[in-house]
């Protein structure tokens, strides 16, 4: 599943990010597409997904709440980190799609107990 174009990122990302669909629902951030618990507001979002010309940001605010679990991440995804909420990926690999994935799973399980 080695992608590197924005537009095949965003797809592989984007498939990710809809194994939570099933809870939460979709919004916005400051006009970026995102998910969020049903009934949250403003910066209560879980993840949101933005193209760029040479990549794709993705936006984990949640992440910076719970450095706990970004810390049992590999090196190679806090790297992709580019600000406190935002990871970059220029291209996207088998593994650290299944690094993401973890990580996602571990803060989804934050984000349900936040709202539940």
């Amino acid at each position: 599943m080695d992608v590197t174009s924005p537009a095949e990122v965003e797809e592989q990302l984007r498939a990710i990010l809809d194994r939570y669909r099933p809870e939460l629902v979709g919004g916005t951030i400051y006009n970026v597409p995102a998910l969020v618990w049903p009934g949250a507001t403003g910066h209560d979002y879980f993840a949101a997904l933005k193209r760029g010309k040479d990549k794709v940001g993705l936006y984990l605010i949640i992440a910076d709440r719970y450095p706990d679990d970004l810390a049992l991440a590999s090196d190679a995804l806090p790297a992709r980190r580019t600000g406190r909420a935002t990871f970059s990926f220029s291209s996207l690999d088998a593994e650290m799609a299944a690094e993401l994935m973890k990580l996602l799973d571990r803060l989804m399980e934050r984000y349900r107990a936040e709202h539940t």
